[in-house]
């Protein structure tokens, strides 16, 4: 059992510290542009959706003998709600992880990657792992993680009166995504990886389909070892 992990091991550790364009002699791939726009467009919208969920109104003005009555907005269209919904919304990707067994932009995203899923189980079961980084700090955003905070925030920096004329006057008829990526930030460039979306139901049928084919596989050595003994009974 021991030297299966340590094959299981070594194809982890080659496929974690080689993967990556020849440039990249370190496995480190950083986001382009279309993964940061992507990521960007993708948290902005969640927050608003976040916020956007309240019937609060606000009382707008102010008047020394309250005789005048103070103009009232929704909270949800308010320029308020698009300042708080901006203000570290880029904090928002620390929470992801770098998923070095895909190979499109859905290797940025939250929850942990199957490869440490499985580093974490030879672990738990005795295995001696070395990544050269302590225990402790395996599951710290990675420096593509870290890199593609700061991308997104000079991507919000540079298009945030794009994102404030959707707010106001476009996002009931178009998705940021689409107005700030592919029209905008995007425009004129390869924006494909805004197509690319996490099959999980896919995945999750793949992952079965090996279960399954591994319990025949163990159930047909099963009868192969018991053969003999039928064949003696009979």
């Amino acid at each position: 059992m021991l030297l299966v992990n340590r094959a299981v091991l070594f194809n982890l550790l080659f496929a974690y510290f080689t993967f990556g364009n020849p440039e990249e002699e370190q496995g480190v791939k950083y986001a382009n542009k279309c993964e940061v726009c992507k990521v960007l467009a993708t948290e902005l919208e969640a927050r608003l959706d976040e916020t956007g969920k309240t019937n609060d109104v606000l009382e707008i003005g102010y008047s020394v003998d309250d005789v005048v009555p103070k103009k009232k907005k929704e909270y949800k269209k308010s320029e308020l709600r698009l300042v708080e919904s901006m203000e570290n919304v880029c904090e928002r990707i620390l929470e992801y992880n770098i998923h070095k067994e895909r190979t499109d932009s859905t290797r940025f995203a939250k929850g942990m990657s199957q490869t440490f899923k499985t580093l974490h189980g030879l672990v738990d079961r005795g295995v001696n792992v070395d990544l050269g980084i302590p225990y402790e700090l395996w599951d710290k955003p990675s420096v593509e993680i870290t890199t593609l905070k700061t991308q997104c925030e000079d991507l919000l920096e540079n298009y945030e009166a794009d994102i404030e004329d959707w707010y106001y006057n476009h996002q009931r008829e178009i998705s940021l995504i689409r107005y700030l990526c592919s029209e905008r930030a995007l425009k004129g460039q390869n924006d494909s990886c805004l197509n690319e979306k996490l099959n999980i139901e896919k995945d999750a049928k793949k992952q079965k389909k090996k279960e399954v084919s591994k319990e025949d596989a163990d159930s047909k050595e099963s009868m192969k070892d018991n053969s003999p003994n039928v064949k003696q009974e009979l």
